[in-house]
């Protein structure tokens, strides 16, 4: 099966779920908690329903790994990996930042992604050696080479009471040596907006494959890199990533190396 396939599908199926988010946005949501402030709503799920039934129905054979429910697994090379609303919390709060990302592996490696805004209209797409596109323009990251002029994006994890990570002091080192940070709560979107130049630098910690498989994608394919946040290699089973426009990345990696005590 090509790519650009897996891809039409991926970027088609994106756009229904975003349409059911989009439909149901502002209206009052009926929340569960999954944990102390780790919460998911009905339209989580409705949009995964919507997803994973079009999947079932076009790709019957392919394993589905998605965040609101159990595995499906399969000996199939193909894995679909998805995120029916990342950005859960935004959403919750009418807070318009969120997105639904669609991903596909093929022995383990990310061959199509699509990652959508449905407020702005923004579709992201990327297949491996294939570039990525912004409503089918071609991207490519910042030309920022100063971590003093560059603009990062972070996250926190739904532990961040209790957790013994050191992101917070990652943020106040960063506060000091970047431009700004912005935290919006979707790292789906964050990979994206590195991808287009609207960040230079990403980091978080504690991430699951639905998080980052289609928004690394994008980014990798607009010229951006990612490794793990001691600088080793990453992929989306590890749970932190740095990531950035390829530029700032060795200074960033300093950045986190003294914090950590590397």
């Amino acid at each position: 099966m090509d790519n650009q396939s897996l891809l039409e599908f991926a970027r088609e199926t994106a756009a229904g779920a975003g349409e059911i988010l989009r439909s149901n946005y502002g209206r009052r949501q009926k929340i569960h908690f999954k944990g102390e402030i780790n919460l998911v709503t009905d339209v989580d799920r409705a949009s995964e329903a919507y997803i994973k039934g079009r999947i079932h129905a076009r790709f019957p054979d392919h394993g589905i790994m998605a965040e609101e429910s159990p595995e499906d697994k399969s000996p199939s090379p193909y894995r679909w990996i998805v995120d029916p609303l990342d950005g859960t919390t935004n959403y919750a709060h009418n807070y318009p930042c969120f997105c639904v990302s669609v991903g596909v592996e093929h022995d383990g490696v990310p061959v199509a992604g699509a990652v959508y805004d449905p407020l702005l209209r923004e579709m992201f797409t990327a297949t491996a050696g294939g570039g990525a596109f912004l409503n089918g323009e071609k991207l490519a990251v910042s030309d920022i080479g100063d971590l003093r002029h560059g603009l990062l994006a972070t996250g926190f994890a739904y532990d961040v009471k209790t957790s013994t990570d050191k992101n917070f002091d990652y943020f106040q080192s960063f506060v000091m040596t970047g431009q700004a940070i912005r935290r919006d709560g979707s790292a789906a979107l964050d990979l994206c907006y590195l991808a287009t130049g609207r960040f230079d630098g990403f980091w978080e910690m504690q991430l699951k494959p639905w998080d980052t498989i289609a928004g690394l994608l994008i980014l990798q394919e607009a010229g951006g890199m990612a490794t793990r946040m001691d600088g080793s290699p990453y992929d989306i089973h590890q749970p932190d990533v740095l990531a950035t426009n390829g530029r700032i990345h060795g200074q960033m990696l300093e950045v986190i190396r003294r914090v950590a005590g590397r």
